[in-house]
Formats: structure tokens, C-alpha cells, sequence
């Protein structure tokens, strides 16, 4: 398939259908619009289910529902309808159920505004439960991310989130749909699943928590086993250029592509380095001791006023740099520009 021109909501509606997705339960909210519009029309002709629920909390409980089926499923979100899906979220993440959340970010809190932000790093993983985290950075991005998203969910029995700006998915950009990442081959038959009556051979009983597990066994098993293999196996993470860098960004989706336009401006004048996580969880932290003896501070470029992700570089950098941050302010928001002045401002600072 040649290269198609597509929203980055439309993409990942169009991703996790080939991922084999047979049910979307949701409702509206901007930035993700595109994507249950995209469900409403396509879903169907695919032999799918799409639902509009009468709110974002109704619309988790009815994907909790599709899960247990064994069905691949998916909704989709921003902030505001976040916060009401977290408690289903983390049920799910305790009875070890997979399915796919979208977060598409604007500013918040609360109901926040319209405008394309990155709110929502510190919303995933309350309450004692982990879940991979994706953070694309392109259209083509988004569109991966949410295809092997399912896999993963299944491979893990697990829910997985894809957590991208607004601009990700409202701008438009190019995506093949043929360089999808491969399907895993080694994902578990759901016998866990309900599918009828026990009286024509089915299952009709699903357990709150995993068989033959205690609350705190079930939540024991997820820290101590589960966990500790997402780590292992399911980090993402672009590095570049940080073996000679003076100063290192650290950022992720659309702060990450301004961070490439610093370089561009800054690169012939100081030697830059990115790491860009492509799972904000779990997180990169090993990617930090790459970087090289010249490097002066680390600094976090994002979409927001006073930094969320900021602190899992602190934990990286552990000491070893000084950390800044960049973000919006009261009367403008994150820009290369703006970017291109902090690195210069850092950089006269470590010469003193």
C-alpha cells in the first residue's frame, strides 16, 4: 500500500482496526474526535461494534465488558474523560484484563481548554498498577504504536495506553500501513475468557480476580512478575547523538520534533544530544548512562507549564547534571524558538 496522508486520530483508528479490533465503546471529546467518527464509519464494514455511550465512565465499564469476552478492544480519550475511565483502568489492570486506551492530551486541569498539551504523563499508574505507555511522535508512530498496542495487551493480559498530544492527532502526515510492526506469534489462547453458557460448553462466570488469587496475591504477582517483565522486554526509547553531546534534550512526542528543529538551528554551535522515550512507562532510565563526559545539563522541553516528566529525569540524571525545564508560559507556549533561547541561556549558565 502506497503511502496515505491521514490525521494522526485517523491513523490509529485505522491501525488498531487491522490489529483486529472488534469493539469500540467511547464518547466525544476534543482533540480524539476523528477517532469514534472513524469507528462509526469503518468499524461496522468490519464486522466491529461501535457504541457511543452516554458518558467516558459508562464507556470504560462497557470496554471492562467487551475484555472479558476475550473481544480486542478499544476507547479513546483526553484528560478530562481520563480522570472519569482510571477507576474502571485500574480494575481491569487488577483482574489482568488487555485492552487498548488512546489518550489524545489537551491543557487542563479539570476540563481544561482546547488547546494541545502534554497533561496527562503523571495520570497513568495510580493506585498501584503499571501499564505500558506509549508517546508517538509522528503520524506513522501512532499508527504502530496502537497496532502492536493490542499485541501487547494481550501478550501481557494487561490494558496498554497510547498517550499522544493533541498536535499528534490533529496534524496530518504520511503513514503506510504495509511497515505496520509485525504481529507477535507467541500471544496466549484466552481461556480465561467468557464465551456462553456453561450448559452448551461455555464459560459464563468471570472471576474479579485472577483464579485462585487473593486481592493482595493478585496485586503481589503483577509487582514482583509482571512488572518487572514489561521492563525487561517493552522499553522504547530514540537516542541520539548523546556519546559527544554538551547539552542532552530529553523529551517525547511534539516537544521531541521541536527538540530535532534546535538541533538544526544549534548543532554547528553546540554539540546536542535527544533522548526520546517511546514509552513514557516504563521509562528509559537506562538511556541516561549513555550519555558522554561533556555533557553540562540535561534539559525537558514540554508541553505544559512546569513539567511532569521532568521528574523521571531527575531520577535518571541522578545528580550527575543540572536538570531545566521548558514549557509553556502565561502568554505563549512551547515553540522551537523558545526551545533554541533556553539551550542558549543553559549553555552560558555552565560556563560561568
Amino acid at each position: 500500500m502506497a503511502k496515505v496522508l491521514m490525521k494522526g486520530n485517523e491513523a490509529m483508528a485505522e491501525a488498531a482496526i487491522r490489529a483486529g479490533c472488534k469493539a469500540f465503546f467511547g464518547y466525544p471529546i476534543t482533540p480524539q474526535n476523528e477517532i469514534p467518527e472513524y469507528f462509526a464509519r469503518e468499524l461496522p464494514k468490519h464486522g466491529g461494534v461501535f457504541l457511543q455511550a452516554e458518558s467516558e465512565l459508562a464507556a470504560m465499564n462497557m470496554v471492562m465488558g467487551a475484555s472479558a469476552s476475550g473481544a480486542r478492544v478499544m476507547t479513546s480519550t483526553s484528560g478530562p474523560g481520563y480522570c472519569l475511565k482510571l477507576e474502571t483502568l485500574a480494575a481491569m489492570t487488577l483482574t489482568r484484563l488487555p485492552a487498548v486506551i488512546v489518550v489524545v492530551m489537551r491543557s487542563g486541569p479539570a476540563f481544561g481548554t482546547m488547546k494541545a498539551a502534554q497533561e496527562d504523563y503523571r495520570m497513568t499508574g495510580n493506585g498501584g498498577y503499571k501499564v505500558v505507555t506509549f508517546a508517538p511522535s509522528t503520524v506513522q508512530e501512532a499508527a504502530d504504536m496502537t497496532f502492536e498496542a493490542f499485541d501487547i495487551a494481550d501478550r501481557y493480559r494487561n490494558p496498554v495506553v497510547v498517550m499522544a498530544d493533541g498536535m499528534i492527532g490533529q496534524m496530518m502526515g504520511s503513514v503506510d500501513f504495509d511497515k505496520l510492526p509485525e504481529k507477535r506469534r507467541d500471544l496466549p489462547e484466552k481461556t480465561w475468557a467468557l464465551h456462553g453458557s456453561n450448559s452448551r460448553g461455555g464459560r459464563h462466570v468471570f472471576l474479579y480476580l485472577p483464579e485462585g488469587k487473593t486481592h493482595y496475591g493478585a496485586k503481589y504477582e503483577s509487582e514482583t512478575v509482571l512488572y518487572p517483565e514489561l521492563t525487561r522486554n517493552e522499553i522504547k526509547v530514540e537516542i541520539v547523538n548523546v556519546e559527544d553531546a554538551e547539552i542532552v534534550m530529553a523529551a517525547y512526542g511534539t516537544a521531541a520534533r521541536m527538540c530535532r528543529a534546535a538541533v538544526e538551528e544549534l548543532g554547528g554551535k553546540i554539540r546536542l544530544g535527544i533522548i526520546r522515550p517511546k514509552t513514557l512507562w516504563p521509562y528509559p532510565y537506562d538511556a541516561f548512562e549513555k550519555i558522554g563526559p561533556w555533557c553540562k545539563a540535561i534539559i525537558c522541553p514540554e508541553i505544559n507549564t512546569i513539567g511532569q516528566m521532568i521528574d523521571d529525569v531527575r531520577i535518571a540524571a541522578a545528580g550527575r547534571w543540572p536538570v531545566y525545564h521548558i514549557g509553556d508560559s502565561e502568554t505563549d507556549f512551547l515553540t522551537p524558538d523558545r526551545i533554541v533561547d533556553k539551550v542558549a541561556q543553559v549553555w552560558e549558565d555552565t560556563k560561568k
